[in-house]
């Protein structure tokens, strides 16, 4: 498997790394590869499927304006993201990759296809250039989950480049625990040798303590900020305020400390749903769970904590990303948050175990927890906006996250469900799913409370 810890772990902008991160990539990305750039006098963009559907509440016109400015979801600051937008509708103008002035107008240029959807993937687009001499360049992309993007051509093939060839390389947790099994090495040590075809360990080191730094940046910022989430839908922020209380109140009720797990996740889901800077763990829609048992392991695992175990969090997290990436999906487009919130859990339920010590079975048991018991969980977002039920649910994601390892830990690793298995039950209960369920705001919440707000007014 030819993927990195960097791959599932990228520094961006929310609210979704689907509908926001990964379509400004492929502006960015359709500009870069499009021959004779100077001559381009029209760009136009057609979004379909879920990023037609949903695409509004999760601020990918914004997105895709931003990439064919040339801005990246890593390096673009938050802050200044809607001036620029307001400049490009103000103007009716803008400048390809910053360099090159063409007339934009948002309501003949961004079209958006609600009723169609391309054959690859939910998350499908379409880019189109227009010379002044008349020549036209064109490509499809499609946001696959997590920030990662493909091309028409790339998507259900194997790369053309030939892989890095690694010490230990796994397609399933079989062959990863069969690596251990041979090695004696954790699964930690061997993502760590993995690695290290791309990176000496210093540089690997600094990559996952930058990641670490921007999540605890990102549970600070939400634990501060107060008011209204952009969208429409009038909700409050609630983390500042039940972290104020939760610091008050010394361990009023038995269950306090993991009530404070739920708080940094939902913490780092305003921030992301405010469209600020977080890190797609492995989407942005749940992007809260890895950083709040992270948290929960720096914090209030005082005795067992280590900036090394911080690390291996994150590596052993991202073999169960990878796996559930390659074997399944991580796109909420595709087969429901099961894919994200549940995807996620298992991430922090195995880096959890990794870092307390767990045998590589062990691990794999917390991950197989961590999904089965989100099997069938669909992505209904009210409004479009990754706000309800999104934000609760990291909340109560990290909890399960610390409760599958914790039943892990008290185990001898040994299970009837494999994490395989319930991987590819994942799959299969994804694509058996209806599509209004998957990412649409076609049903479930998105379109009953909607239906009881509108009936009461």
């Amino acid at each position: 498997m030819d993927m990195r810890v960097f791959d599932l772990f990228k520094i961006g902008v929310g609210p979704s790394s689907s509908h926001t991160v990964g379509p400004m990539l492929a502006a960015r990305r359709f500009l870069l590869e499009c021959q004779r750039l100077a001559e381009v006098k029209r760009v136009q963009v057609d979004l379909y499927g879920s990023l037609a559907l949903t695409g509004v509440g999760h601020a990918t016109d914004k997105a895709v304006l931003l990439g064919l400015l040339g801005e990246t979801p890593r390096d673009v600051i938050p802050e200044t993201m809607d001036d620029k937008i307001a400049d490009i509708i103000a103007s009716g103008k803008m400048c390809l990759l910053g360099e090159y002035p063409i007339a934009f107008d948002i309501m003949d240029d961004l079209l958006w296809h609600k009723q169609e959807t391309l054959p690859a993937h939910p998350n499908g687009m379409k880019f189109t250039a227009t010379r002044r001499d008349g020549s036209i360049s064109s490509q499809i992309y499609y946001s696959t989950g997590g920030g990662f993007i493909q091309s028409a051509e790339e998507i259900g093939h194997e790369p053309l480049v030939a892989p890095v060839i690694k010490p230990y390389p796994f397609s399933s947790m079989a062959e990863l625990l069969a690596h251990g099994e041979r090695s004696s090495l954790s699964i930690a040590a061997m993502m760590r040798a993995n690695e290290a075809v791309h990176e000496g360990e210093a540089e690997l080191n600094v990559g996952l303590d930058a990641i670490w730094h921007v999540m605890r940046h990102c549970i600070d910022t939400g634990l501060k900020e107060e008011g209204i989430l952009p969208g429409g839908l009038q909700v409050k922020r609630r983390a500042a305020k039940l972290w104020r209380a939760a610091k008050e109140t010394v361990a009023a009720l038995p269950h306090d400390p993991i009530h404070k797990v739920s708080i940094y996740a939902m913490a780092v889901n305003e921030v992301n749903a405010a469209g600020g800077r977080v890190v797609t763990a492995p989407t942005n829609g749940a992007a809260g769970i890895i950083p709040a048992v992270l948290r929960y392991y720096a914090k209030d695992c005082e005795q067992l904590n280590s900036e090394q175990g911080v690390r291996n969090f994150l590596l052993v997290a991202s073999a169960v990303g990878m796996l559930c990436k390659k074997n399944a999906s991580i796109s909420g487009a595709e087969i429901g948050c099961q894919g994200e919130v549940g995807v996620a859990c298992a991430m922090a339920a195995a880096g959890l175990t990794a870092a307390l010590g767990g045998s590589n079975q062990q691990i794999e048991a917390a991950a197989e927890i961590g999904i089965e018991h989100h099997l069938g969980m669909t992505c209904d977002p009210i409004g479009g906006l990754v706000q309800i039920p999104c934000i609760e649910r990291n909340g109560m994601g990290a909890v399960k996250a610390i409760t599958a390892a914790s039943l892990a830990l008290h185990s001898d690793g040994l299970h009837h469900v494999s994490l395989d298995q319930v991987i590819e039950t994942m799959r299969a209960t994804g694509f058996d799913m209806q599509a209004k369920y998957k990412e649409t705001s076609l049903g479930g919440l998105a379109v009953h409370v909607i239906t009881v707000n509108h009936a009461a007014c």
